[in-house]
């Protein structure tokens, strides 16, 4: 809290009228016939890299866009309307609340068809300086736009269109600012005015931003180390710069953090020996079990066990041959045999009789 009240007004005024010196003599040299206003930023270095990515919302007194920026606005398709009856709509809308400074509705069914091609995308991107969107298509714009959108710093900024102030809420949103706080670097920058303005309200904007960043940074201790102001083509002034007593307050720090490591290291080295301690003592007493066990089987095999002979059985095969041929010898004949046997023979002494008959007898 004890930088807000460190930017010198006069200081920072100062700075603000030599950068509008530089670029009013740089326009009557370069380009006269051109009445282009240029941007004039803040240029934020701090003395940690932030460990989280953060957006910072600035509202700002005086608006730093000038009446000549083209802004856009996505809107969500309306049940049971086309997409030239949202347009219709939502432009009523906006006349009865007392919105101005938009130049071009878009709704979403509109932005998903027309705007699909890359090229498309490319010329939409170009030709607004903002665009506007309802919160509640927020989360599906992303995958419609492309990440040229946000490669460029022209993502849509969210606004409430069911609010009650809607007028207000879209004023804001247009003429404040944003800064971006990413957690890649120490350095960030914020648009806060433009070169038409008067002096006195870009300081204004100056120190409004200043205070707000400050407030609002999710950091401990000492935050900001420089504050610079720059315009697109100019080299940047600086407006602020830290004590070195915040050095002290860091280098203290820094102090504490090795030996804080130092005990953590002892600690580690400590565990580390009682681990190994262990370790060999279990390693000991595992030797030990394998000693008594080579002792023993080394113990079993220098008593010679017998060797076994197998004893040998009779062979009984020749008598079991005997047997069977003596069975199947006395095995009875069946009925039927006999019977065959017996007609056989009975034919054969019929036949014998008949032949002795017919012989005659020589007298």
């Amino acid at each position: 809290m004890a930088e807000k009240a460190l930017l010198d007004r006069s200081q920072v005024k100062k700075a603000v009228q030599a950068l509008q010196a530089f670029l009013k003599n740089k326009a009557s040299g370069e380009a006269p016939f051109l009445d282009e206003t240029q941007h004039i930023s803040l240029l934020f270095t701090l003395w940690k890299i932030p460990k989280e990515a953060q957006t910072i919302r600035i509202p700002l007194p005086h608006g730093q866009r000038s009446d000549t920026e083209e802004i856009c606005l996505f809107t969500r398709d309306e049940p049971n309307m086309t997409s030239e009856q949202t347009q219709r709509f939502y432009k009523k809308l906006l006349q009865e609340r007392g919105v101005k400074g938009i130049s071009e509705i878009i709704p979403y069914k509109v932005l998903k068809t027309e705007y699909k091609p890359y090229e498309a995308k490319r010329r939409l991107l170009g030709n607004f300086d903002l665009f506007i969107s309802d919160d509640r298509i927020r989360r599906l714009l992303p995958s419609h736009l492309g990440k040229h959108f946000y490669k460029s710093k022209k993502e849509p900024l969210c606004v409430n269109l069911q609010s009650k102030h809607l007028a207000r809420d879209i004023e804001r949103v247009i003429q404040g600012t944003s800064l971006k706080v990413t957690n890649k670097g120490c350095c960030c920058m914020a648009r806060v005015a433009h070169s038409g303005m008067t002096a006195d309200e870009v300081t204004e904007n100056i120190e409004a931003a200043a205070q707000t960043v400050v407030t609002k940074l999710r950091m401990k201790g000492p935050v900001i180390k420089l504050i610079h102001i720059k315009s697109q083509t100019s080299v940047a002034l600086p407006v602020y710069t830290s004590d070195l007593g915040h050095l002290s307050v860091l280098e203290s720090k820094q102090a504490q953090t090795p030996k804080d490591k130092e005990s953590a290291s002892t600690k580690t080295k400590k565990n580390k020996t009682e681990d190994k301690e262990q370790a060999d003592a279990t390693a000991e007493g595992k030797r030990k079990v394998k000693k008594v066990k080579k002792n023993k089987a080394a113990a079993e095999e220098e008593e010679e066990i017998p060797q076994l002979v197998p004893i040998e059985t009779p062979v009984k095969k020749p008598k079991l041959e005997a047997s069977k041929k003596k069975k199947l010898e006395k095995a009875p004949k069946p009925a039927a045999l006999k019977k065959a046997t017996k007609a056989q023979s009975k034919l054969i002494k019929k036949t014998d009789s008949k032949v002795k008959r017919k012989v005659p007898k020589v007298k």
